[in-house]
């Protein structure tokens, strides 16, 4: 592999409470915030009383709880904190400003009031549509003329929309914003949480909130055109043609589908890099597109081997984006996801505007063509029928729910366990390849033995090493594995996984570091991403908390695979290295650890 890759170094030099608790009674009320649709500075003064009264527990993760409590309460008469789905309040009436995630508030270039219009609706259920035609969403570079001339049609309608219509280009973009950058809380989730901001991203809700996002998107645009078998096209970053940002987006005047605030080097150049880390790598053509290939492969397959693997980790009601919790990001969500995210946010710009911070990022038409790929890519996962690759099926997951405006204008809660089949949602994709995908025969080639040394250097075992550990420079440890030499037997039950646990990091910038394990190269061999001891990487755009910009999550690498292609499945410890990219300054880890994972059944 060229050396021009980002190889096993770092830009870095290398350089040797307890919770608080307190219940609130009924003397005390949560708060709710109303957002009117004039949107003005006063629009955040409206108190709201609850229902009934709720033990509120603010920045206290529930399965603390009951320590927390010092025993006081039980499970029997505590139901409520032990586990209960997310919520999404009355989206209309419940709102507060935006502003987690964006560090420079005074130079933003988006508004941070994305709190939708209200038009005085009731909530009502959703019902699946009952039409007989499905939508078949399209490769972006290979549309027809008329889908093609269809979707620019829609755009511009959109956007000739007022801005406080709830169809308007501008209240379609400030949707992921309220989500993600915390517009709402969870005062209505669980017992009610009014102090903990709901938070779409590093859990297992980011598939299914992002699959009814562009349900309605694409059905509000279809609506604005009148015409009713309108789909969306997809960013088919996973197949070769498909790299390049299509033509249509291309500066041109005048173009609906263009975006001044995407980074115009990248615009020019075209080719995607699903690995991208901030800085752009001197490679062939070739060579970056079979390393995309084998990133669609590791976040599809050696990564995405269970549930939580790849959909994320558990976050329910009384779960704080920030304090005491770090539910782990799933592996199409940290990998191929958030790269395409800042590859095409504009570099230099005050957050990373527009793709760059999830803030703006609905801003851009190419977020919306991004995620129709990336909610095909949890189709794909399912389609393979391999081992483990099955929905969640606990009912917080099932049960979790958002609130939409519909393409009638009606306030509409979905649930996620209404999304699991697109069939029953009327669309599907558009397959334009012949044969399997290239990325299903993009597994990286084991590493010739004749490559490698025999043993690594004496490397720190976890247990010597005092965490957290600062990722400031190149960390190295060694992880002992629940077992070696495994039998096929075996794997078929459990997945070997490594976990890193406890990563906090400055939310409020892009952060990343890659995750090499056995790295047994000779000297003068050099590894890089796209070679079989990359495990993966972790990586998170701005989108998380003002009152601390430091968040916690934690991820997870498939090791099944790697430990064949690195000849070290007989290997009782296994060295795992981790090396910062970009913004990992002050990111520091909680705990590196090896588990057996067992593998769910469908």
């Amino acid at each position: 592999m060229s050396s021009s890759l980002h190889p096993l170094t770092s830009p870095f030099t290398s350089t040797n409470t307890q919770l608080a608790f307190k219940a609130r009674t009924n003397q005390t009320q949560g708060f709710r915030v109303s957002c009117n649709s004039a949107q003005d500075d006063q629009a955040d003064k409206k108190l709201i009383l609850p229902k009934s009264q709720k033990l509120v527990v603010p920045s206290v993760d529930r399965r603390n709880l009951l320590v927390g409590l010092g025993g006081l309460y039980t499970a029997a008469n505590l139901p409520g904190a032990m586990a209960a789905p997310i919520t999404a309040p009355d989206i209309t009436s419940i709102c507060q400003d935006s502003k987690d995630g964006i560090r420079n508030m005074d130079t933003a270039l988006r508004t941070t009031k994305c709190c939708p219009p209200s038009l005085g609706k009731t909530i009502k259920p959703f019902k699946f549509p009952t039409e007989k035609t499905v939508r078949k969403r399209w490769p972006a570079h290979a549309g027809t003329k008329k889908q093609v001339d269809d979707y620019r049609r829609a755009i511009k309608a959109m956007r000739d929309l007022p801005d406080d219509h709830p169809h308007s280009f501008v209240s379609q973009a400030k949707i992921h914003c309220a989500y993600c950058n915390g517009g709402y809380t969870q005062v209505d989730s669980g017992t009610g949480f009014p102090d903990i901001n709901i938070q779409i991203h590093n859990s297992w809700l980011f598939f299914p909130f992002h699959r009814w996002y562009l349900y309605f998107y694409e059905r509000i645009l279809g609506k604005l055109i009148n015409e009713p078998e309108f789909a969306l096209p997809f960013w088919k970053w996973d197949e070769p043609a498909g790299m390049p940002i299509a033509e249509m987006f291309l500066p041109e005047s005048p173009n609906p589908l263009y975006d001044e605030l995407r980074d115009p080097d990248h615009i020019q150049k075209r080719l995607i890099d699903l690995d991208y880390a901030g800085t752009d790598k001197d490679i062939p053509d070739q060579q970056q597109i079979e390393c995309n290939l084998a990133t669609v492969y590791r976040d599809l397959v050696r990564n995405g081997g269970d549930t939580l693997s790849f959909f994320g980790g558990e976050y329910v009601a009384g779960d704080s984006p920030v304090a005491g919790n770090d539910p782990s990001v799933g592996s199409v969500e940290s990998g191929s996801h958030t790269a395409v995210h800042r590859w095409v946010g504009k570099r230099g710009t005050p957050n990373s505007e527009d793709m760059g911070n999830f803030y703006s990022a609905g801003y851009d038409p190419v977020f919306y063509v991004h995620h129709a790929n990336v909610d095909r890519m949890w189709k794909l996962w399912k389609d393979l029928r391999l081992p483990g690759h099955v929905d969640p099926k606990e009912d917080d997951w099932l049960n979790a729910s958002y609130v939409f405006y519909d393409e009638n204008e009606d306030l509409v809660r979905v649930y996620n366990k209404d999304c699991v089949d697109v069939r029953r949602l009327k669309y599907d994709f558009i397959e334009n390849s012949d044969g399997p995908f290239p990325w299903r025969k993009s597994r990286p080639p084991q590493r010739r033995k004749s490559a490698q040394v025999a043993s690594t250097p004496d490397v720190k075992t976890v247990e010597d090493t005092k965490f957290p550990v600062h990722l400031d420079k190149i960390v190295k440890v060694s992880v002992k594995r629940p077992a070696v030499n495994r039998s096929e037997e075996d794997k078929e039950k459990n997945n070997e996984v490594l976990f890193i646990k406890g990563i906090k990091y400055d939310s409020g910038k892009f952060v990343k570091f890659d995750v090499f394990v056995n790295d047994k190269l000779k000297e003068g061999e050099v590894t890089t991403p796209c070679d079989p001891e990359y495990a993966g990487g972790f990586a998170q755009i701005p989108h998380n908390a003002m009152k601390s910009m430091f968040m916690t999550s934690s991820a997870r690498f498939g090791l099944n695979e790697l430990l064949e292609d690195t000849n070290t499945e007989g290997d009782e410890y296994a060295t795992v290295t981790l090396v910062p990219r970009t913004g990992c300054e002050d990111l520091t880890v909680g705990e590196i650890k090896i588990e057996l994972v067992p593998i769910p059944k469908a």
